[in-house]
């Protein structure tokens, strides 16, 4: 059955003028809207008081399983303002079932698909005045469920509260699309054989911050991980990876220790539809260095929800540097980072069916 949300409007909303001098330079994750939603779950009773609420602090014991386990999880999606006033967002369904794939790994509660979709649909409606105009601009949706058991013991909790809150975020780009440098981790591991690399929890990237500070010191982006084995790519910090060969066959490491990323399968297919071949299979560090040397890898990019597609000018480590610094973006990547993101603003059609309307047309 599907849930009944309740709505309780705040009382004390962000003044209009401020929002909008939010809106004009949001910066990504800074500000907050006036609502959230909450959904609460037991053992016993499943899941019900679904709300939107007024956005604010959480009362939480001290003993809530969450501090003390880190049985948590997370989604990450965008809403869009087209230019008729009508917001949309893009294959929430997608989200929801990697979600309920993250809850089963971490011994969590699954929400229903329509329920989910219907949680975000709830908030964009009643925060709709927070979705930016123009450009690249979004508004940010942060979709997680918590363990509020006040329970000190290592067993899955028995209540579980799913919440929704959002942000505007501008571009990730403000001063147009880069390429970056990668730096490669060859201390660390993101995650191992077993574990939860596959599933989207606040540990993996807990884990990925002490690397990810290393590869800042040493004027990189982003860090790369290799798999335990230390030959086989596997992901960034927060996002998939993608090569590129001379003869347009797109590569992407594929094992289950690798976050299925909505965007980066969204890449794909439409690299598939313009007639490229995919191949989704491991993916060996020595492939990606001889490939840049022979000529036969032609470029490289990340990809995932905050930044769309980020082309890779340079892999870098202590021992080496594949690629060049100051590469260009490649043809591939930019043809397709603007494909996707002319269809998620509606300037393009939505051949596959993956936008979803949230609101009408102001």
């Amino acid at each position: 059955m599907t849930l009944e949300f309740t709505l309780t409007r705040s009382a004390q909303p962000v003044a209009g003028d401020t929002r909008q001098g939010v809106l004009a330079e949001p910066g990504f994750g800074r500000h907050f809207t006036d609502h959230m939603v909450s959904i609460d779950w037991t053992v016993d009773g499943g899941w019900h008081d679904a709300r939107v609420e007024p956005y604010g602090p959480l009362q939480m014991d001290p003993a809530s399983a969450v501090l003390h386990y880190g049985q948590e999880i997370f989604e990450g999606m965008k809403a869009y303002r087209r230019a008729n006033g009508s917001v949309w967002t893009f294959r929430p369904e997608e989200n929801a079932k990697r979600m309920q794939r993250s809850a089963a790994r971490l011994a969590l509660p699954q929400l229903p698909v329509d329920d989910f979709v219907e949680a975000v649909r709830q908030l964009v409606e009643v925060d709709e005045a927070w979705v930016p105009e123009g450009g690249e601009n979004s508004l940010y949706l942060r979709p997680f469920m918590i363990a509020n058991e006040v329970f000190l013991g290592v067993r899955a909790a028995q209540t579980v509260r799913f919440m929704v809150i959002a942000s505007p975020a501008g571009p990730y780009f403000a001063g147009g699309v880069k390429p970056v440098s990668i730096w490669l981790s060859t201390e660390y591991n993101r995650a191992g054989k077993g574990g939860t690399g596959a599933a989207k929890c606040g540990g993996n990237y807990a884990a990925s911050l002490l690397p990810t500070q290393q590869a800042a010191e040493n004027g990189c982006a982003q860090v790369l991980f290799l798999d335990e084995s230390g030959s086989d790519l596997e992901e960034l910090g927060g996002m998939n990876v993608v090569l590129v060969k001379a003869d347009g066959t797109l590569v992407t490491p594929e094992s289950e220790s690798i976050l299925d990323g909505v965007t980066r399968n969204s890449l794909l297919q439409l690299a598939a539809d313009a007639g490229h071949t995919v191949e989704r299979r491991p993916v060996t560090l020595s492939e990606w260095r001889d490939g840049v040397a022979d000529g036969s890898i032609t470029e490289a990019f990340a990809c995932g929800t905050a930044a769309v597609l980020t082309p890779i000018a340079a892999l870098k480590s202590p021992d080496e540097v594949i690629g060049d610094p100051d590469a260009p973006a490649g043809p591939v990547a930019t043809s397709l980072r603007k494909q996707l993101t002319d269809i998620q603003y509606g300037r393009a059609d939505d051949r596959h069916g993956w936008m979803h309307r949230l609101t009408g047309a102001r």
